[in-house]
């Protein structure tokens, strides 16, 4: 299909800022809903889904943990069966498995019998189980009761997100890599001029690329930098209503030689108090088992790693005070998550709770990935998907699991009120 032609004074529509499954879903929304609009899609990587998108344990989440009433129950539980009708019609690798929870102590059979309740309250097919049954299904796990959950999954997200780039310019999507937001400007009653960086390919060996600077003219931006989503907005002039505090959870894998150690995927019961479901085992699409995560500070927004330090990024999480705030609520249970990340012991020995027969040497290290956690001024950590709207703007400022599985709904609901905000801008 044709590109639609900008607007006389305008390059595009629509910016999208960020090439992540939910900015790529809100460009395919746009499309669908608005066919004509001119959107562009600036991402500062060279392709499609390179953080929290590329970097997770490929789950399709029921809706199974979230409030009632929230964006994150009616998404998760719309988007995981819509997700999987897509990959099907895509030919993209999933399977629905199922999935237990475990409850290995006795004072979590209340919230496990809690989040039977809240499953039966969204629609989710349940069952409870005892420690038997965990073992017909699961072996090697043992637990004092568990719930099976009938709609949970496996996929390849970034499969998805690719498939979704692809559609989105099908149909007159405009994405350009290596696109970097260096400022923005408010133009009042007429978009936003928004100052793109790129990368200059270097011609020899001998020559070394440069960076040279643009500007791209729009009716409306879109923020779903994930990481990086505060820091946009911030530019447009939009104070954020919360700012992101990396948490990096850490993986291993088993070694294949004890991959029959788990046949699916088997998670603990989650502590409310947190937005972390805690370590669990997921054997994905790709056959392998996906230990963790764990979660700690990242000492950067991409810090995959303890050496991964940027300064600039780090201070900015220090200035909020919202991020001491939270730690003196929950320092202990930060202590433990860094403990668990600095001794593989103890990782294992957190393992053995869903898995005993599990050793230190059947656990491999895997790629890490970074959580946008988004975290009020007051400390508290945010709970459910976070959207913002300014003049011109739309902010996806929270937007961590199960944003992935959610991520059809999401994108709808951000392209309406990204179409929305067109109609407030005066065009010649």
């Amino acid at each position: 299909m044709s590109r639609p032609r900008p607007r006389p004074g305008y390059d595009c529509d629509i910016v999208i800022v960020g090439g992540g499954i939910v900015g790529l879903s809100t460009a395919y929304a746009i499309i669908r809903a608005a066919p004509g609009t001119h959107v562009v899609v600036l991402e500062k990587e060279p392709g499609p889904a390179r953080h929290q998108t590329g970097r997770n344990s490929g789950v399709i989440h029921s809706g199974i943990y979230y409030r009632p009433g929230s964006l994150k129950a009616r998404f998760a539980v719309e988007g995981a069966a819509e997700l999987v009708g897509f990959c099907a019609e895509h030919g993209i690798p999933h399977e629905v498995t199922g999935k237990l929870i475990v409850a290995t102590e006795r004072e979590e059979l209340p919230r496990l019998h809690a989040l039977i309740q809240r499953g039966r309250q969204h629609g989710i097919p349940v069952r409870e189980l005892g420690p038997a049954q965990i073992t017909e299904r699961e072996p090697h796990v043992r637990g004092l009761a568990a719930i099976h959950v009938g709609t949970t999954g496996v996929c390849d997200f970034t499969a998805v997100a690719e498939r979704l780039a692809r559609l989105a310019v099908e149909g007159g999507a405009e994405i350009r890599y290596g696109s970097r937001v260096d400022a923005v400007q408010r133009r009042p009653g007429t978009g936003v001029a928004v100052q793109v960086g790129t990368e200059t390919v270097a011609d020899t060996g001998d020559r070394p690329a440069r960076s040279r600077s643009s500007v791209l003219r729009a009716r409306a931006m879109v923020n779903c930098a994930g990481l990086h989503c505060a820091s946009i907005a911030s530019l447009t002039g939009d104070e954020p209503a919360a700012r992101i505090v990396p948490f990096r959870g850490e993986y291993y894998e088993l070694t294949p030689a004890r991959e029959e150690l788990v046949r699916g995927l088997v998670y603990p019961v989650p502590d409310p108090a947190f937005p972390f479901l805690g370590v669990h085992l997921t054997r994905g699409i790709d056959g392998g088992v996906h230990i963790g995560p764990n979660a700690v500070p990242a000492l950067a927004l991409e810090g995959y790693d303890w050496r991964t330090f940027r300064p600039g990024e780090l201070a900015a999480v220090l200035a909020h005070p919202g991020a001491w705030r939270m730690a003196r609520r929950h320092w202990r249970y930060g202590v433990g998550e860094l403990r668990r990340s600095l001794s593989k012991r103890a990782f294992t020995t957190a393992v053995k709770r869903l898995l005993p027969e599990v050793s230190a040497s059947d656990l491999v290290p895997a790629p890490a990935g970074v959580r946008a956690q988004a975290v009020l001024h007051d400390g508290t950590l945010v709970d459910d998907f976070l959207i913002t709207e300014g003049p011109h703007t739309v902010h996806v400022l929270n937007a961590p699991s199960p944003a992935a599985t959610a991520s059809l709904p999401i994108g709808r609901e951000v392209a309406t009120r990204a179409l929305r905000a067109l109609d407030a801008v005066n065009v010649p």
